[in-house]
Protein backbone atom coordinates (compact mmCIF):
# COMPACT_ATOMS: atom_id res chain seq x y z
CA UNK A 1 0.00 0.00 0.00
CA UNK A 2 1.56 3.58 -1.11
CA UNK A 3 1.80 5.79 1.58
CA UNK A 4 -0.22 9.70 0.89
CA UNK A 5 2.79 11.22 0.20
CA UNK A 6 3.75 8.52 -2.32
CA UNK A 7 0.38 9.03 -3.62
CA UNK A 8 0.48 12.62 -3.74
CA UNK A 9 3.35 13.24 -5.26
CA UNK A 10 2.49 10.21 -7.91
CA UNK A 11 -0.63 11.95 -8.81
CA UNK A 12 1.13 15.61 -9.33
CA UNK A 13 4.18 13.85 -10.86
CA UNK A 14 1.24 13.15 -13.80
CA UNK A 15 0.37 16.56 -14.13
CA UNK A 16 1.78 19.17 -15.88
CA UNK A 17 4.56 21.35 -14.43
CA UNK A 18 2.84 24.67 -13.60
CA UNK A 19 -0.34 23.27 -12.40
CA UNK A 20 -2.04 24.64 -9.32
CA UNK A 21 -3.15 22.20 -6.71
CA UNK A 22 -4.81 22.57 -3.04
CA UNK A 23 -5.88 20.01 -0.59
CA UNK A 24 -9.13 19.46 -2.10
CA UNK A 25 -6.95 17.93 -5.16
CA UNK A 26 -6.12 15.01 -2.97
CA UNK A 27 -9.12 14.19 -0.58
CA UNK A 28 -10.00 10.70 -2.13
CA UNK A 29 -6.54 9.65 -1.32
CA UNK A 30 -6.56 11.03 2.67
CA UNK A 31 -7.90 13.37 5.08
CA UNK A 32 -7.63 17.25 4.62
CA UNK A 33 -4.88 17.55 7.51
CA UNK A 34 -3.12 14.56 6.57
CA UNK A 35 -2.76 15.99 2.90
CA UNK A 36 -2.04 19.06 4.42
CA UNK A 37 0.74 17.94 6.18
CA UNK A 38 1.76 16.07 3.10
CA UNK A 39 2.43 18.89 1.24
CA UNK A 40 3.93 21.38 3.29
CA UNK A 41 6.74 18.33 3.77
CA UNK A 42 6.96 18.29 0.32
CA UNK A 43 7.67 21.99 0.55
CA UNK A 44 10.02 21.57 2.70
CA UNK A 45 12.06 18.97 0.78
CA UNK A 46 11.65 21.14 -2.17
CA UNK A 47 9.10 19.07 -4.21
CA UNK A 48 6.81 21.43 -4.24
CA UNK A 49 6.57 25.25 -3.94
CA UNK A 50 3.20 26.78 -1.84
CA UNK A 51 2.28 29.90 -4.04
CA UNK A 52 -0.48 31.13 -1.85
CA UNK A 53 -2.32 29.43 1.44
CA UNK A 54 -3.53 26.05 0.11
CA UNK A 55 -2.06 26.58 -2.77
CA UNK A 56 1.26 24.41 -4.17
CA UNK A 57 3.03 23.75 -7.64
CA UNK A 58 5.58 21.54 -9.02
CA UNK A 59 6.92 24.32 -10.47
CA UNK A 60 8.38 25.16 -14.37
CA UNK A 61 11.94 24.53 -14.40
CA UNK A 62 13.33 27.13 -17.35
CA UNK A 63 17.04 26.53 -18.56
CA UNK A 64 17.77 30.78 -18.46
CA UNK A 65 14.77 31.79 -15.76
CA UNK A 66 15.19 28.87 -13.64
CA UNK A 67 12.12 28.30 -11.33
CA UNK A 68 8.85 29.49 -12.96
CA UNK A 69 5.71 30.04 -10.87
CA UNK A 70 2.39 30.68 -12.02
CA UNK A 71 1.25 34.16 -12.40
CA UNK A 72 -1.05 35.45 -10.19
CA UNK A 73 -3.93 35.62 -12.03
CA UNK A 74 -3.58 32.06 -12.93
CA UNK A 75 -3.38 31.58 -8.81
CA UNK A 76 -6.40 34.24 -8.21
CA UNK A 77 -8.68 31.78 -10.99
CA UNK A 78 -7.27 28.48 -9.47
CA UNK A 79 -8.57 29.61 -6.20
CA UNK A 80 -12.12 30.79 -7.39
CA UNK A 81 -12.57 27.13 -9.09
CA UNK A 82 -11.74 25.75 -5.70
CA UNK A 83 -14.50 27.31 -4.04
CA UNK A 84 -16.86 27.05 -6.78
CA UNK A 85 -16.88 30.85 -7.36
CA UNK A 86 -17.16 33.01 -9.88
CA UNK A 87 -15.18 35.79 -9.80
CA UNK A 88 -14.42 38.99 -12.16
CA UNK A 89 -11.49 41.46 -12.35
CA UNK A 90 -12.26 44.40 -11.19
CA UNK A 91 -10.41 48.08 -11.42
CA UNK A 92 -7.24 48.74 -12.61
CA UNK A 93 -6.27 45.38 -13.36
CA UNK A 94 -9.84 45.25 -15.90
CA UNK A 95 -8.15 48.23 -17.88
CA UNK A 96 -4.74 46.10 -17.64
CA UNK A 97 -6.27 43.37 -19.10
CA UNK A 98 -7.99 45.17 -21.89
CA UNK A 99 -4.93 47.00 -22.54
CA UNK A 100 -6.40 50.36 -21.41
CA UNK A 101 -3.35 50.61 -19.07
CA UNK A 102 0.11 48.96 -19.32
CA UNK A 103 0.97 49.19 -15.42
CA UNK A 104 -0.02 45.91 -14.01
CA UNK A 105 -1.29 46.40 -10.91
CA UNK A 106 0.73 45.18 -7.09
CA UNK A 107 -2.66 44.26 -6.39
CA UNK A 108 -5.37 42.68 -8.08
CA UNK A 109 -9.20 43.22 -7.02
CA UNK A 110 -11.68 40.14 -8.09
CA UNK A 111 -15.83 40.55 -7.39
CA UNK A 112 -16.83 37.36 -6.12
CA UNK A 113 -19.58 35.68 -5.09
CA UNK A 114 -17.98 34.06 -2.48
CA UNK A 115 -16.61 35.78 0.63
CA UNK A 116 -14.32 38.22 0.77
CA UNK A 117 -10.40 37.85 1.81
CA UNK A 118 -6.84 38.83 0.72
CA UNK A 119 -4.14 36.24 -0.18
CA UNK A 120 -0.73 37.04 -0.39
CA UNK A 121 1.33 36.11 -3.29
CA UNK A 122 4.88 37.06 -2.95
CA UNK A 123 4.82 40.96 -3.00
CA UNK A 124 1.44 40.70 -4.49
CA UNK A 125 -2.10 40.54 -2.75
CA UNK A 126 -5.27 39.05 -4.47
CA UNK A 127 -8.31 40.77 -3.02
CA UNK A 128 -11.77 39.08 -3.27
CA UNK A 129 -14.71 41.39 -2.72
CA UNK A 130 -18.26 40.23 -2.22
CA UNK A 131 -20.41 41.69 -4.71
CA UNK A 132 -23.50 41.41 -5.58
CA UNK A 133 -24.75 38.65 -8.05
CA UNK A 134 -25.60 41.18 -10.93
CA UNK A 135 -21.65 42.05 -10.72
CA UNK A 136 -20.70 38.40 -11.30
CA UNK A 137 -23.31 37.16 -13.84
CA UNK A 138 -21.24 38.58 -16.76
CA UNK A 139 -20.46 35.44 -18.80
CA UNK A 140 -17.90 36.96 -21.83
CA UNK A 141 -14.79 37.02 -20.95
CA UNK A 142 -13.98 40.46 -22.69
CA UNK A 143 -17.29 42.08 -22.04
CA UNK A 144 -17.16 41.01 -17.82
CA UNK A 145 -14.08 43.61 -18.06
CA UNK A 146 -15.49 46.14 -20.41
CA UNK A 147 -18.01 46.60 -17.97
CA UNK A 148 -15.89 46.76 -14.96
CA UNK A 149 -13.07 49.06 -16.78
CA UNK A 150 -15.84 50.96 -17.45
CA UNK A 151 -17.05 51.11 -14.21
CA UNK A 152 -13.67 52.25 -13.05
CA UNK A 153 -12.95 55.25 -15.35
CA UNK A 154 -16.28 56.28 -14.50
CA UNK A 155 -19.47 58.04 -16.60
CA UNK A 156 -18.58 61.18 -18.79
CA UNK A 157 -14.49 60.39 -18.30
CA UNK A 158 -14.15 57.89 -21.21
CA UNK A 159 -12.17 59.02 -23.80
CA UNK A 160 -12.29 58.25 -27.46
CA UNK A 161 -8.79 56.69 -27.36
CA UNK A 162 -10.73 54.40 -24.83
CA UNK A 163 -13.37 53.47 -26.35
CA UNK A 164 -12.03 52.68 -29.66
CA UNK A 165 -9.53 50.29 -27.95
CA UNK A 166 -12.76 49.03 -26.44
CA UNK A 167 -14.85 48.46 -29.43
CA UNK A 168 -11.23 46.63 -30.96
CA UNK A 169 -12.34 43.82 -27.92
CA UNK A 170 -15.16 43.82 -28.17
CA UNK A 171 -15.64 42.41 -32.05
CA UNK A 172 -13.91 39.40 -30.65
CA UNK A 173 -16.59 38.66 -27.91
CA UNK A 174 -19.41 35.79 -28.99
CA UNK A 175 -22.50 37.74 -30.03
CA UNK A 176 -24.76 35.70 -27.67
CA UNK A 177 -22.37 36.75 -24.74
CA UNK A 178 -22.25 40.36 -25.36
CA UNK A 179 -25.86 40.35 -25.56
CA UNK A 180 -26.48 38.76 -22.03
CA UNK A 181 -23.83 40.78 -20.51
CA UNK A 182 -25.06 44.23 -22.05
CA UNK A 183 -28.01 43.81 -20.40
CA UNK A 184 -26.48 43.60 -16.71
CA UNK A 185 -24.23 46.85 -16.98
CA UNK A 186 -25.76 50.02 -16.06
CA UNK A 187 -27.51 52.33 -18.88
CA UNK A 188 -25.06 54.78 -19.33
CA UNK A 189 -22.56 51.34 -19.91
CA UNK A 190 -24.99 49.57 -22.05
CA UNK A 191 -25.05 52.95 -24.72
CA UNK A 192 -21.64 52.36 -24.89
CA UNK A 193 -21.54 48.78 -25.60
CA UNK A 194 -24.59 48.27 -27.91
CA UNK A 195 -23.01 49.76 -30.99
CA UNK A 196 -20.36 46.54 -30.69
CA UNK A 197 -23.39 44.21 -30.48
Amino acid sequence: MESADDQIIERMKRSRRGTLHGVDSFLDISNAKTISKVLERLTQIGELHRVAKGMYVRPVEDEAMGIVLPGIEEIAEAMAKRDKARAVPTGSFALYKLGLTSQMPMNIVYYTDSSSRQVKVGKQTITFKKASTRNVSAIGEISKLVIQALRTIGKNNVTENEMRVIRERLAHEKPYQLQHDIKLAPEWIRQLMRPSL
